[in-house]
């Protein structure tokens, strides 16, 4: 791709994608294989074009296998792309379709390891701002309850609270409100 065809990014875009393949790889041997020889047998998409601003919502979707999960695991980083890959803004909350919560902590404990990897350093707001997600997602009783000790609406609620805890610009949710009862989906 010469550069002469190429549009310049959009500063104000949160996430923006141009003319992205997205390969889906079963481990990292095939990774490196695919880099040496070229092969495209394993790509899930291409062509992606996406852009999103500040407060814009967007739904993906298709059907089952269409490559929704795998745009989303780009997105944060979880597959690979070729070095003309992505421009994103690092603030991205992420609720997994699986929770994905740390197994060997308490549901504050999951909260505090996000804000302490991300540069937070005052305790007082660190508890503070884990009480207002806590609260959000009406989980503030649960603060000290181990992941199995949660139901799996709790356990999704506490993921999504993880996803808030550090006020992103962008959150990527792959089917967030699988788990919820029909009250909390609402909310």
């Amino acid at each position: 791709r010469a550069g002469s065809n190429l549009k310049a990014m959009n500063p104000n875009a949160v996430i923006e994608l141009r003319d992205v393949a997205i390969f889906h790889f079963d481990d990292a041997l095939r990774e490196a294989s695919f880099r040496g020889n070229g092969r495209t047998s394993d790509m899930v998409l291409s062509d992606v074009n996406l852009t999103v601003f500040p407060g814009e919502l967007v739904y993906l979707i298709g059907r089952v296998g269409s490559g929704k999960s795998s745009l989303l695991k780009t997105l944060y980083a979880e597959l690979p792309l070729r070095k003309d890959g992505p421009y994103l803004r690092r603030r991205i909350g992420i609720v997994f379709q699986d929770y994905q919560l740390l197994t060997d902590r308490n549901v504050l404990q999951n909260l505090h390891f996000v804000l302490k990897a991300t540069g937070w350093k005052n305790e007082l707001q660190i508890r503070s701002k884990i009480a207002e997600v806590l609260d959000m997602v009406s989980l503030q009783n649960k603060e000290y309850k181990m992941p199995f000790q949660l139901s799996g609406g709790e356990q999704q609620r506490a993921a999504i609270a993880r996803a808030l805890v550090n006020s992103p610009s962008v959150l990527l949710a792959d089917e967030p409100s699988g788990n919820l009862d029909s009250k909390n989906r609402e909310e």
